[in-house]
């Protein structure tokens, strides 16, 4: 053990960072270990911010708990080595009187700091930081995945550029792979990424001069920090996912469409690959269908308590169609297995047939869609008939033939279950009359339509008090729809800056009474359903969200850009 550990020890023993008890065992970890930092830390002898506190005191240098207010250029990472800033774990900052720091999480260890002032013939100044905060703060200034950028770079400049090209027939687990050819870590790294910051979609968009990585998170587009040259490495990384997903690589002229599933950390993801040939080359749009989520039950999904009630009621009936509408990733899917979930019991057969099967449910017979093995809905559909079940799930539908034979099996004494692409739940009835169904079949098949959104919930660690000022010019435009207080979220780490973090669901309940079956066997229009519905006690979307609105939960501007005004048309 060196002098300088042991006079570290002693004076985190004397500061009381170490008590009498636990010095003699970190002596002893010290001894074993070439890193006093990491022995230090791993034996839970000192909390890392604790730590670099003392120290930071003890060398006179600066400690940061958080980098997110300081900011870096791309000029000003350029006077850098990047690869010394990624493998070193180095933050270059500058402060307000001009001094660039070097920030670093282990001060013992200057091999890196010497490293740049012998590349930049710059003097640098240290400063202490988590080694999280140095971590984040490199991803989102040099971009996810630099390090392996640059491989591919020195790879391409060195022998030109090889890519292993195997399909795999098993799951691919993303933590494996580190050793592989860098294009196959580079979009491991995106799609890790991604899973774990919780994103539904990943688009990958080819541009004149550059290559956009976009993550949909709750709903809303964030761009992912990438370097801006990976844009030469376009068509190896539009290669290999098709690789994964088992796609022609030949072909770039039609759309493809694949599936890739991959695991990470135990965690099955099933990912749906939409590949289409743009001005600038091949886009990619991945769904990302987290197969290990926790399936929510129907008093999880944001239901107020007066739809709830008559919706389980509904679900409860023996026959009938209940529809379920909304754009695509507005939760039905979700929504639609909840309700399954509670009816499903012993006395019951249930049969889906879905396109992709996102969930697996226990005792429940389900069906995957595969048109390339001649498996539609409208074929399974029928298949399924011959299965003597009591309820149908059929995932969408989408076209005249599937419609009729929803409608026929509803008739027929079965409980139907389906979604359908409409804004709200009285165009659904229109709907279905446009693509060839009978008014009088539609009367007397459909039971409940249930349109629904997904709103985004406002971050508990940022939020706070919209000021009062403003509340009051909203309420005097907007009236009871403004609550006494308004919230939002400033943005923090935790929500990735953004104020929000989750998302709850927003309904519109229709249940077709005697009055909205007359109405449309006299043609009625879907304004004339909406008004009756509303008549008999419907809320529409934007008064659901307001009950988010008074509980604090979301911020008008999340109503106003989920919902509209249904019946003096869209706010501006």
């Amino acid at each position: 053990m060196t002098q300088q550990t042991n006079r570290i020890l002693d004076s985190l023993h004397r500061c009381g960072l170490l008590s009498d008890e636990t010095l003699p065992q970190a002596r002893q970890a010290a001894a074993g270990s070439d890193d006093l930092i990491s022995s230090l830390l791993q034996g839970g002898f000192v909390t890392e911010s604790a730590l670099l506190k003392h120290l930071a005191e003890q060398l006179a240098c600066p400690y940061l708990d958080s980098l997110s207010g300081y900011s870096a250029t791309k000029e000003s990472l350029s006077r850098f080595d990047a690869r010394v800033l990624l493998e070193r774990q180095i933050a270059p900052i500058a402060l307000n009187n001009g001094t660039v720091y070097a920030v670093i999480s282990n001060p013992l260890d200057l091999t890196g700091i010497d490293e740049l002032r012998l590349l930049t013939g710059e003097d640098l100044d240290i400063a202490l930081a988590p080694q999280a905060e140095i971590s984040r703060f490199i991803k989102q200034y040099l971009g996810l995945g630099a390090d392996t950028i640059q491989t591919m770079m020195d790879e391409a400049q060195a022998s030109g550029l090889q890519f292993l090209t195997q399909i795999e027939d098993e799951d691919l687990d993303l933590t494996d792979g580190a050793e592989g050819a860098s294009i196959i870590r580079f979009v491991n790294q995106i799609l890790t990424e991604a899973i774990e910051m919780r994103a539904t979609d990943v688009h990958v968009e080819p541009f004149e001069d550059e290559l956009r990585v976009r993550y949909r998170i709750d709903g809303v587009l964030q761009n992912a920090s990438i370097p801006a040259t990976v844009k030469q490495f376009q068509s190896a990384i539009v290669s290999r996912i098709k690789i994964l997903s088992h796609l022609d690589i030949a072909e770039k002229r039609v759309p493809q469409d694949g599936r890739i599933k991959v695991v990470l950390s135990g965690r099955e993801v099933d990912i749906r690959v939409s590949i289409i040939p743009m001005l600038h080359g091949e886009a990619v749009v991945l769904r990302l269908l987290d197969c290990s989520s926790v399936l929510l039950g129907l008093d999880k999904i944001g239901m107020g308590p007066r739809d709830l009630d008559i919706f389980e009621e509904v679900i409860k009936r023996p026959h009938g169609i209940i529809l379920v509408t909304g754009p695509t990733g507005s939760g039905k899917t979700t929504t639609l297995y909840a309700s399954l979930a509670k009816i499903n019991d012993i006395e019951r057969k249930i049969v889906t047939i879905e396109d992709p099967i996102e969930y697996q449910l226990h005792g429940i017979n389900q069906i995957q869609v595969s048109n390339k093995r001649g498996m539609s809905f409208a074929k399974g559909l029928r298949s399924i008939l011959r299965h003597d079940p009591d309820v149908i799930l059929v995932g969408e539908i989408r076209d005249f033939e599937t419609a009729e034979i929803a409608v026929q099996a509803s008739l027929t004494g079965h409980l139907v279950f389906s979604t359908l692409h409409t804004n709200d739940a009285p165009g659904a009835l229109t709907r279905l009359v446009d693509m060839g169904i009978e008014p009088y079949l539609v009367a007397s098949s459909l039971e409940a339509v249930l349109a629904q959104r997904l709103i985004r919930v406002i971050c508990e660690d940022c939020k706070c008090e919209v000021p009062q000022a403003d509340t009051d010019a909203l309420r005097k435009r907007h009236g009871e729809l403004i609550p006494e207080k308004l919230y939002h979220g400033t943005g923090c780490e935790k929500c990735q800056g953004t104020g929000y973090l989750g998302r709850i669901g927003l309904f519109e309940q229709m249940v077709v009474s005697e009055d909205i079956r007359t109405l449309l066997l006299a043609n009625a229009t879907a304004r004339d359903i909406r008004m009756q519905a509303m008549k008999e006690g419907m809320n529409n979307l934007r008064q659901d969200a307001a009950r988010y609105l008074h509980a604090g939960t979301t911020t008008i501007e999340e109503v106003f850009r989920v919902t509209k005004d249904e019946l003096n048309g869209p706010l501006e």
